[in-house]
């Protein structure tokens, strides 16, 4: 965007938007700190001459793309209504939203303001939010239904938002308690094989849970939840014969269960309790031969009333830009040479 002195007449076929301010907002929380806001919108919209004067913005170009600069900014300023600021992420994502809209890709009516705006949890000075589209459906998903799959690649917050609105229900007292267990599989290891006690063997594999929950509760006060039995963060194969009433229970990279395991998990359900199944169906890590429970519910469970199936995509990634585009890369890398993950389908040393 330039800062421009004059005003701008558009030419024939050209469309001119004008958009003002409000006094109460400086111009910085729009334009960015040294305009890295501003430099992001002008990367968007390169058919748009945007222009700026004093607390005066206006933009000159296709209409089209006018239009779309005028809803940004709209949407804009109803998020820093909120009194939450905008940063150069949560622009790239709002203008995602609106082309997707704008190009009939998008099914919904939710607008960049309404994801950005929408807060799960509150806790240690800052607040929890979805970041996407898809990230805000999954979280209204988990309000509608009893189970809910998150399924999705690596980076996309299918369990970190599961465990937010985990502590959501805790606090506001909808359950009594919460429950995270994971398989005890991972990249082909074996616990037999691991040093020390069956607890220390175990914890590595638990461990990103604690990680979530120090995120967004006290950590003084998770040591006494989980002794009292508020919090329970256990192996999978700990949930075997049990029945879990009143609880949000959670499995995370539940693509290492087994066809069999998923069915012993699924038949926990209690009265007045919650599950959130999360996993990323290219992230296998069964020994060969061995199928993938998540991959098989997905053509059993499908369909049936009170069951929700979240799928989130690279677009949905808020870890490093990089992140997304390695998982588009392993996928454009897969549709190419029929492989999994990257490895050839039926064993991973095998070759063409």
């Amino acid at each position: 965007m330039t800062q421009t002195p004059t005003a701008h007449t558009p030419a024939q076929g050209k469309a001119r938007a004008q958009f003002t301010v409000p006094a109460q907002h400086p111009m910085v929380t729009v334009l960015g700190s040294g305009d890295s806001l501003l430099r992001v919108i002008e990367t968007a919209f390169p058919a748009a001459d945007i222009h700026v004067r004093g607390n005066e913005i206006s933009a000159v170009g296709e209409p089209r793309e006018v239009a779309l600069v005028q809803r940004l900014f709209d949407e804009m300023m109803l998020v820093l209504r909120t009194g939450q600021p905008m940063t150069e992420d949560a622009v790239e994502r709002s203008i995602a939203m609106l082309r997707a809209s704008e190009n009939g890709t998008s099914d919904g009516q939710e607008t960049p303001a309404e994801v950005l705006t929408q807060n799960i949890l509150s806790s240690r000075g800052r607040t929890i939010r979805p970041k996407t589209l898809n990230q805000k459906r999954y979280v209204d998903a988990i309000d509608k239904h009893t189970i809910v799959f998150g399924i999705g690649p690596a980076g996309t917050g299918k369990t970190y938002l599961a465990m937010a609105k985990a502590v959501q229900a805790l606090q506001s007292k909808q359950v009594n308690r919460i429950i995270l267990t994971r398989p005890a599989v991972e990249a082909g290891e074996r616990l037999g094989f691991l040093p020390g006690t069956l607890y220390e063997k175990i914890d590595p594999y638990l461990r990103p849970l604690y990680d979530a929950l120090h995120d967004m509760l006290d950590p003084d006060s998770i040591p006494k939840l989980m002794a009292s039995g508020t919090i329970e963060v256990a192996p999978l194969a700990y949930m075997r014969g049990r029945t879990l009433n009143d609880a949000f229970i959670i499995l995370d990279e539940a693509q290492n269960t087994s066809p069999e395991q998923m069915k012993m998990f699924l038949t926990r359900l209690g009265f007045d309790s919650k599950i959130v199944i999360t996993g990323d169906v290219t992230q296998v890590d069964l020994p060969n031969g061995t199928k993938s429970g998540l991959r098989q519910v997905q053509d059993i469970l499908e369909g049936l009333d009170d069951v929700h199936f979240s799928r989130l995509s690279s677009q949905d990634v808020v870890r490093h830009k990089l992140v997304g585009r390695i998982v588009d890369a392993y996928e454009l890398y897969d549709s190419q040479n029929g492989t999994e993950n990257g490895t050839h389908k039926g064993g991973r040393n095998k070759r063409k």
